[in-house]
């Protein structure tokens, strides 16, 4: 750990737990303050209290424009500036068993969430960091937004969206001296997964759990299971200066799930 945000502002969006407070506490140990923001207000805060100094927090929904220009506006306010905005806030769609049996009733929220959210939030960040000597915009998406494949094709198409929209946000950003760079995520246990089940008892949720981890165990090439710390580093990394000359780019992190199928060795 160092300093390689020192004297930086960041806000993270679902940034009181899974990949987002990941995200917060590597930021924290490297010296930026950090505005967490999240619709689990309460979380949001005991996470903030931790860092006492450094990080403040902010009930907030990312499906709401309005909300997301007040975060960025709150940050501006306590802080002074903003340097680094990450739009990690997600919700999944419901799994169904078949895409026929879909009834969509939950697209808008998904969408509102997943992609309005984040483009709301890299506008709004730009518009202070465009005025302000520049700054670093890390959008997430996720593997499922890269990789094709059945069930939560709501989330999976919000996901693409994110991929597409990051890289047309750099192009047009890059004459502010903006950066907009996208991280995959793949295989990171976080509640995102449960949240994806229905009408489920808590013994089959877990068996849901298990049998999905471990069908993703089989489809990775690198056998450890990956972390939020692990998407962290790739967010600090597009947050510091040692990226200065990147933008537009869509980083995997998913343990080389997106770049093909394990090989499967013989034991002589």
């Amino acid at each position: 750990m160092g300093n390689e945000l020192a004297g930086k502002v960041a806000i993270v969006t679902g940034g009181a737990s899974g990949i987002g407070a990941g995200i917060v506490e590597r930021f924290v140990a490297e010296g930026a303050q950090v505005v967490i923001g999240d619709i689990d207000g309460d979380r949001a805060s005991a996470l903030a209290a931790k860092h006492r100094g450094q990080a403040i927090s902010r009930r907030s929904d990312t499906g709401d424009p309005d909300q997301v220009n007040g975060l960025v506006g709150f940050a501006v306010e306590q802080f002074g500036r903003l340097d680094i905005m990450v739009n990690n806030a997600g919700v999944s769609s419901k799994m169904h068993r078949s895409f026929l049996e879909d009834d969509l009733a939950d697209f808008h929220r998904v969408m509102a969430v997943n992609v309005l959210g984040v483009m709301a939030g890299t506008r709004d960040a730009a518009r202070h960091m465009a005025t302000n000597g520049g700054g670093s915009i890390i959008n997430v998406s996720s593997i499922g937004g890269i990789q094709a494949g059945g069930g939560v094709m709501t989330y999976r198409a919000s996901k693409a969206a994110v991929i597409q929209f990051s890289k047309s946000a750099a192009i047009e950003l890059a004459y502010h001296d903006v950066r907009v760079n996208c991280i995959a995520p793949g295989s990171i246990p976080t509640p995102l997964l449960a949240s994806s089940a229905t009408g489920m008892t808590p013994e089959q949720l877990e068996r849901f759990e298990q049998t999905t981890r471990a069908r993703m165990r089989a489809d990775r090439p690198l056998q450890r299971e990956g972390t939020p710390d692990d998407v962290a580093e790739a967010a600090l990394y597009f947050a510091g200066d040692r990226s200065r000359y990147v933008t537009g780019v869509v980083l995997p992190v998913d343990g080389g799930t997106s770049a093909g199928k394990p090989i499967t060795r013989r034991k002589d």
